[in-house]
């Protein structure tokens, strides 16, 4: 017999440490998001709008889901130094009610698929009202869809959700 070297295989080679690093470098990337939860009461909370002047608080309301703003960057109207009101309002009526505590969102149902669909939004900067859906991007975002008739012809906003510190 020929002189052979005592060769010991290595447990571990360099390539399938490599490979294992790799893996948990994806597994720690991915799991850093935020999964998008799947049920109708994931809407719930406070969220700040893509302009970032308001914030609403989404709530459940019977059996559908509403919201009302909590929150305004600019809360007194320019002009008269006090509280905003729904000064754009097209019944007149109701044009002195404030814009805060104003439920502005309103009567959205769960679908699937994190999607809140049938709902309606309010825009006190026109006084106009919109066909609504909301649909959860991950548990930190939501894209709000306002329209006239077809949803295609619409404009959507994200919004952000807000923690309490």
């Amino acid at each position: 017999m020929e002189n052979q070297p005592n060769f010991q295989p290595r447990l571990f080679s360099f390539k399938k440490i490599a490979v294992l690093f790799s893996a948990f470098v994806c597994l720690l990337a991915f799991s850093s998001f935020t999964p998008i939860p799947n049920n109708s009461d994931a809407i719930v909370g406070v969220w700040k709008t893509g302009e970032g002047t308001a914030m609403v608080r989404i709530y459940k309301n019977g059996e559908k889901y509403q919201g009302k703003i909590v929150w305004l960057q600019e809360p007194n109207d320019p002009e008269t130094k006090k509280p905003k009101v729904d000064k754009n309002h097209p019944d007149e009526a109701t044009r002195t009610r404030p814009i805060l505590g104003l439920i502005n969102v309103w009567g959205f149902v769960f679908k699937e698929d994190n999607l809140w669909d049938d709902g309606n939004i309010y825009d006190p900067k026109n006084g106009n009202t919109y066909s609504c859906t909301i649909r959860m991007e991950n548990a930190n975002t939501i894209s709000v869809r306002g329209y006239i008739g077809v949803s295609l012809i619409g404009r959507t906003d994200t919004w952000t959700r807000q923690i309490a510190k």
